[in-house]
């Protein structure tokens, strides 16, 4: 299968949608339901739980269980505190970068609906030169319009809102897409991608095919914790991003080096299982596939460890889109990683056998 046949208008409508659509750690049943909406054609059902993962199954009798997986929610902010001037501080609802936030609009999330901000920052004229004062949790705020404390509650704003960035998708010199939140929503739409090809080439597996859109990774893993004690899989293939090391003020002998344009970045970790992720090497060399390597030390960091480490031990791997300047609102991958993402997903899915093991012992 080519790569240049995988991306269609449609799907880039789709996946433009998702991006779009806010969708922050707690808060992700929105973009879900974006999600299954679009994955109703390709599937037979859909396993949804308490805190909104979502998945799509494909021959949902067969014993035998695959996972494919990405997690759907974004980094973001709660209200903390109201001053009496109607200013608003913040915690991290998830990894959110507080030396980015200075000057960014807002959408507070509330029951009356969005309430638009600004995260305020004093005029240069006004700092002390000499000694500046960095973006801190501490000190960054946002100001939404209003004259006091009382005018924010009006508003609908409180303690306990959670607060994302409004920025959308756009494409860069033609072959990068660049928004917030790819991490990870663009995994969520990889695996979509490879479910509606299977389903369109007409491909029948052999097994169960669980395609699982995990919530709530950005603080811990949470969803695919979940998820995996309801599904019980016994092999998961994650697919999650990884950082392009090539840009300034990254130490490469620290982080490694994978770059976007240069394919999938295939894992070597504890919670990896060996043989399942050489045969994702296998089926990427035997398919000209172009990829990369990363070397990760206890752990992930991804979902991969909560399955690996489930029901007994789950035969787990992951395969990593990389991309730039994470956890920021410019995230940017390139779209010929995205596609050979889906097709090395796709084509290992083909070479997976109904009772396969993994067993080092066979």
């Amino acid at each position: 299968m080519a790569a240049s046949k995988i991306i269609t208008a449609k799907s880039l409508k789709f996946f433009e949608k998702y991006l779009n659509n806010a969708s922050p750690t707690g808060y992700e049943w929105e973009g879900q339901k974006i999600w299954m909406d679009y994955l109703k054609p390709y599937v037979d059902d859909f396993i949804t739980d308490t805190y909104g993962t979502a998945v799509a199954v494909v021959n949902p009798d067969a014993p035998y269980k695959v996972v494919i997986e990405g997690h759907s929610d974004e980094i973001s902010w709660y209200v903390n505190y109201i001053t009496d001037n109607g200013l608003l501080y913040v915690i991290r609802n998830g990894g959110s970068d507080h030396q980015i936030a200075p000057s960014k609009w807002v959408n507070i999330h509330t029951k009356k609906g969005v309430v638009k901000g600004v995260f305020g920052w004093p005029a240069i004229h006004t700092r002390n030169r000499a000694k500046e004062e960095p973006p801190k949790l501490d000190n960054i705020f946002i100001d939404i319009g209003a004259k006091d404390k009382e005018e924010v509650e009006k508003m609908g704003v409180h303690v306990g809102c959670v607060i994302t960035y409004p920025d959308e998708f756009q494409v860069l010199n033609k072959n990068k897409f660049v928004c917030r939140a790819l991490d990870n929503r663009a995994g969520g739409f990889m695996i979509a991608e490879v479910a509606r090809l299977l389903h369109e080439n007409k491909k029948k597996l052999p097994f169960g095919l669980y395609i699982t859109n995990s919530v709530q990774e950005e603080i811990g893993l949470r969803g695919a914790e979940m998820i995996t004690q309801t599904i019980k899989p016994n092999v998961a293939i994650v697919t999650d991003v990884c950082h392009d090391t090539t840009t300034p003020m990254i130490d490469k002998k620290k982080e490694g080096e994978t770059s976007i344009g240069a394919g999938p970045v295939i894992s070597y970790a504890p919670a990896v299982q060996n043989k399942l992720r050489e045969r994702i090497i296998e089926t990427a060399e035997a398919h000209k596939i172009p990829f990369q390597r990363l070397a990760s030390s206890r752990y992930t960091g991804t979902d991969t460890d909560a399955f690996a480490y489930s029901n007994g031990g789950v035969a787990s791997a992951l395969i990593s889109l990389p991309l730039r300047y994470m956890h920021t609102t410019v995230e940017t991958v390139h779209k010929d990683d995205v596609e050979n993402v889906i097709r090395l997903i796709y084509e290992t899915l083909l070479t997976l056998k109904d009772g396969e093991t993994f067993s080092y012992f066979d």
